[in-house]
């Protein structure tokens, strides 16, 4: 459950017969809440707390972590730009906290199968107990192994393949292999360096679609009466994602028909395209100088 004050602080907790919740203001058995109505009120002294089951993202910013989560407006735009669907086979990695696991278990179901990568051990373990705390028990379409997606990867015909990890484009070939024609790929990384490397692996492998990149900023309104405005402060970069689509074997990906831009691809081309010099560049009149009096 999740108690929130007048003020707005929430506590999440985890329902057990006898035990108690303790605060500042006061103490509140379990036994109150176990097994009546969701969204209730409750008096912790003097003090009144809404009570009500907790969504997904409430849960996801409350719940431990060993790894920075993936925020729940990422987790929206994977789920939806990806077109994670019911039933879906989904293929991830870089399982870190288990915040991503659970919305892709939500948009699977149970007559789908998500099959989850996770390189260390405890990161594993942390999303394995926050994932069955949060479904009650163990989801049926969920299976996880700790190692690395490039050795361990043995699936084929998968739908969809999200990778929330350090260096995804050294997964390209594995994906590629078990991702079906016109299943998508879909990376989230946190840098314009790590984005930069990933899309262009992308292009330079010959299997994918040309990607598409963005990111998502919220920000939320204050509204109370004629005062409306936005709220000072905002859910900024979190990450940067892309996606890109798998060609049936043997097709090549059509010919980029936009001209790069002057120096886009490193200093190599830069020499060949552009001055590498001041006095390469053509003599410019000369003005006195002039200030701008009255």
């Amino acid at each position: 459950m999740q108690l929130t004050d007048p003020k707005g602080k929430m506590h999440t907790i985890t329902l057990e017969a006898g035990k108690q919740f303790h605060t500042h203001r006061g103490i509140l058995s379990h036994d109150e809440l176990i097994g009546g109505p969701d969204a209730v009120t409750v008096g912790i002294g003097t003090t009144t707390y809404l009570a009500l089951r907790p969504l997904l993202p409430d849960f996801v910013l409350s719940m431990p972590r060993g790894a920075q989560v993936v925020y729940p407006k990422d987790s929206a735009n994977i789920v939806g730009m990806a077109d994670i669907f019911p039933g879906a086979h989904v293929v991830e990695a870089g399982v870190g906290s288990g915040a991503l696991s659970m919305s892709l278990l939500r948009a699977v179901g149970e007559g789908g199968r998500l099959s989850s990568y996770e390189r260390r051990a405890d990161f594993a373990q942390i999303a394995q107990d926050n994932v069955e705390r949060f479904f009650g028990g163990p989801h049926p379409a969920w299976s996880i192994t700790v190692g690395s997606l490039e050795q361990e990867l043995d699936e084929t015909d998968v739908d969809r393949v999200v990778l929330d990890m350090l260096a995804p484009w050294e997964c390209l070939d594995a994906v590629s292999r078990a991702l079906r024609p016109g299943g998508v790929l879909c990376c989230y990384v946190a840098t314009t360096t790590q984005l930069s490397r990933t899309v262009e692996g992308m292009r330079e492998h010959g299997t994918f679609t040309e990607p598409e990149s963005w990111e998502t900023m919220l920000r939320g309104w204050h509204v109370e009466g004629l005062a409306v405005r936005p709220q000072h402060r905002m859910v900024g970069h979190t990450g940067f994602l892309c996606t890109t689509r798998r060609l049936a074997d043997g097709v090549e990906p059509p010919l980029r028909r936009r001209r790069p831009s002057k120096g886009m691809y490193g200093e190599a081309l830069t020499e060949r395209t552009a001055p590498t010099a001041v006095t390469d560049a053509p003599d410019l009149p000369k003005e006195p100088f002039r200030p701008n009096l009255p």
